[in-house]
């Protein structure tokens, strides 16, 4: 796979969610951008259950790209991250099941699902995607993704992608995701995009914990 950064796009006041998508899928149209179908990213949530003795609770994201469809990625609290096929599923239903006599290892945080999907887009070397993102159903942001596949090292392709990017993101493409730009001079990989999401679903948790807070 090639290079790839994910921004969240923010949206006017008094503008819809969908009315700020479908401005984007326009100007990108406007580009020679030609679509070649959907895509979707989610993550399901797992905690970790506070035995005796334990006092510290872990978390386990468990996330599925629909560019890798034979894949399923494991991110722990801690940052690492496993990529392995879809079997894995299995091991994490085990983990969270109730057996007589014993407590389950983990539980799944219900409500905590996110979700992002939209139209997927080809252009030249370049692969595009707009994504409403949504948590138990409710909206909550725009994530735009951004691909360039002839190449697997950042600093090598960035001006390129700033190039393009600028002409319908603005200057929210000005810079680097911080994920990406850690590994500047180093090869991308799929787990690198996850690691992207996941930050950006994370984000938009915290913002709907924040508006729950102050109503």
């Amino acid at each position: 796979m090639g290079v790839v950064c994910v921004y969240a796009y923010p949206i006017p006041e008094g503008k819809s969610g969908q009315q700020v998508v479908d401005s984007l899928q326009k100007d990108i149209e406007l580009l020679g951008a030609v679509k070649t179908g959907s895509f979707n990213v989610d993550c399901e949530t797992y905690n970790s259950v506070n035995l005796p003795g334990s006092t510290q609770q872990r978390l386990i994201h468990v996330l599925h790209n629909s560019e890798q469809p034979a894949s399923c990625f494991s991110v722990l609290d801690t940052g690492t991250t496993l990529i392995a096929d879809v079997l894995f599923e299995v091991l994490i239903a085990k983990l969270t099941q109730v057996k007589a006599g014993k407590e389950p290892l983990y539980q799944h945080r219900k409500g905590f699902k996110m979700e992002s999907k939209g139209p997927r887009y080809e252009l030249s070397d370049f692969i595009i995607k707009i994504g409403s993102v949504s948590m138990a159903s409710n909206f909550k942001g725009i994530l735009v993704e951004v691909e360039y596949c002839p190449c697997s090292v950042p600093n090598e392709c960035w001006n390129l992608m700033r190039e393009l990017m600028q002409s319908f993101l603005g200057n929210v493409a000005e810079t680097l995701p911080l994920l990406v730009k850690n590994k500047i001079d180093t090869f991308y990989t799929a787990g690198d995009t996850i690691n992207q999401y996941l930050e950006h679903f994370n984000n938009f948790r915290k913002q709907t914990n924040v508006n729950q807070q102050i109503r």
